[in-house]
């Protein structure tokens, strides 16, 4: 990079941390800490939300999606409309009246202590792996860019975060969402436009989105009922709602964020326009991933986005990159001659496509099998590689400094979040005899830092699976809708105990794990499946019980 570049990223970012600090450097309570003052209009608490959902993974990862699958990740987000209305109407109110810090006190007040308990302690696990897996997100930036040691770089930028978040609490987080949003829409949308301006003169924005329906990239929508297909119209407006109704209904992090609003309206209204605006937000943000497909559909790829996979072959295995360099070379040159003419073959180009990806696919077989310290898997490189390798100078630090506004904002988020729920649902209910030791502020602040610690041991290993947007909803799947089963129950049948919904989560917990490892089924119905097991178990033990206690 150059010198321009690190002052564009060094003074974006510096700016937001300083004015967020600035903005948030008294901290007396725990209210302040948690909530921020309650005093957020609906706008800032709708980009608290978007924020805190939009980490850097959405930005690295989505684009290689997009490039790879093209549109049809999009129909994961198509039951969140219906989800916010679910939680406009029911949750927001509920949380309203009782005056909860987390989601979790109200199961208490409803149930019981064990279930208040086994829902935060869900939120805990399945949150905590996730901050993880957002702090990897940067680090991999800046482990590209400056040649670091990845874990080395998770561990600095992990540290960062926590001093970032512990100085400022959820106000910070707050503050300084505003300002991570413009800079983060901006990026993408010189993104957008510097890719169509790239695009050959002959080939204008509409010809650039026929060659990539050629390729299958424009096919959003898929209405084919298939359990093992991921994303499909059915397991996104049915799995993709009840995943959403968690995230946004039961999750703290979330919660925390709308919890923020001046009062109820405003909440309702940041979660109304959330829900209005995140397809098209992330529809465009494929459509980066798509265009970039296109713009390298005249460009030379290399053997792997990752380079440090290009230098370990270069190092160990010379003689196949040779093979598979001039094979990529061979169908480049072919492509390039066929795109020229004036009517293009779409057969043979989707051939040399398919051709194309048939050996970088090799190439990643081949990195997996031969034990190589590196990410086979380049999806999550390919929109990094773009920015390092065609963006002008200045543009590059503006693009990091996108990815890092994001990184920052859902890490931050997700770290006050899990330190505000160890404090007021863990330690605080069941260690009050310790609470004289600290003040509510200090056991926050303490617990924010040993979530950072956990999450940056949980990034280590990041590394180990696929592309991280995935890997993300999979682990949300996995815990969320058992969760959710509680709430809804809370909700919808007052007559349901303690007792009998506590059972009912422990088995669809249960049960979500042994399918996941013994089923081929798409991730977005575990959420469906696990709620539905808790509501039915739950109206069932709660018959039992009754007739039970009747005898």
């Amino acid at each position: 990079m150059s010198w321009i570049d690190w002052f564009v990223l060094i003074a974006t970012l510096s700016f937001i941390v300083i004015y967020g600090w600035y903005k948030s450097r008294s901290q007396h309570d725990l209210n302040s800490y948690i909530l921020g003052e309650q005093n957020s209009v609906w706008w800032k608490v709708c980009l608290g939300v978007m924020a805190t959902q939009a980490s850097a993974i959405t930005f690295i990862s989505t684009t290689g999606q997009g490039f790879s699958d093209g549109l049809r990740f999009v129909q994961f987000y198509f039951g969140l409309p219906l989800a916010m209305f679910v939680i406009i109407v029911v949750f927001i109110p509920a949380f309203y009246k009782l005056k909860v810090f987390t989601a979790y006190e109200y199961l208490e007040q409803r149930f019981d202590l064990k279930t208040r308990l086994f829902a935060a302690i869900i939120f805990l696990i399945q949150r905590g792996l996730a901050a993880g897996i957002t702090l990897y997100a940067p680090a991999i930036i800046l482990s590209t860019v400056l040649g670091w040691n990845l874990q080395l770089t998770q561990l600095v930028t992990g540290l960062l975060v926590i001093l970032y978040t512990v100085s400022g609490g959820s106000k910070a987080v707050t503050v300084t969402q505003t300002q991570q949003m413009a800079v983060i829409l901006l990026g993408m949308a010189f993104i957008f436009g510097f890719l169509i301006y790239s695009m050959p003169v002959n080939f204008t924005f509409d010809r650039t989105l026929e060659l990539a329906g050629w390729n299958g990239k424009m096919q959003g929508i898929d209405f084919s009922f298939n359990f093992q297909d991921r994303y499909n119209f059915w397991a996104g407006i049915t799995g993709g709602f009840f995943l959403a109704l968690a995230y946004f209904g039961t999750d703290q992090s979330q919660v925390q964020r709308y919890l923020s609003g001046r009062n109820i309206r405003q909440s309702q209204l940041g979660l109304l326009f959330n829900g209005l605006l995140k397809i098209p937000m992330q529809i465009f943000i494929l459509m980066c991933g798509v265009l970039l497909f296109c713009f390298f559909q005249f460009e030379r790829t290399p053997i792997s986005f990752n380079s440090k996979v290009e230098q370990d072959l270069k190092l160990n295995s010379p003689e196949k990159y040779k093979i598979w360099s001039w094979e990529l070379n061979q169908l480049h040159n072919t492509r390039i001659n066929l795109l020229q003419k004036d009517n293009i073959n779409k057969e043979e180009i989707v051939s040399l496509n398919i051709a194309q990806r048939n050996i970088r696919e090799d190439v990643q077989t081949y990195v997996r099998d031969s034990g190589a310290k590196v990410e086979a898997n380049d999806k999550d490189y390919i929109f990094l590689y773009y920015i390092l390798n065609y963006l002008p100078k200045g543009f590059i630090g503006l693009l990091l400094a996108v990815i890092f506004c994001a990184a920052m904002s859902s890490i931050s988020a997700e770290l006050n979040a899990l330190a505000g729920t160890t404090s007021i649902d863990i330690q605080k209910r069941l260690f009050q005899s310790s609470s004289g030791m600290l003040s509510d502020l200090q056991w926050s602040r303490l617990f924010t830092v040993f979530w950072g610690v956990l999450a940056i041991s949980f990034a280590f290993y990041a590394n180990l699976f696929e592309n991280l947007i995935q890997f993300i909803n999979i682990i949300g799947s996995l815990f969320y809708g058992s969760v959710l089963g509680i709430f809804l129950v809370a909700f919808i049948f007052p007559r349901v105990n303690g007792n009998s919904v506590f059972l009912a989560a422990c088995l669809a917990q249960i049960t979500v794990f042994i399918l996941f490892f013994t089923q081929d089924i798409g991730f977005l119905w575990f959420n469906v499946i696990a709620s539905g097991i808790v509501t039915f178990v739950s109206l069932c033990l709660s018959i039992f019980f009754k007739k039970k206690n009747i005898g």
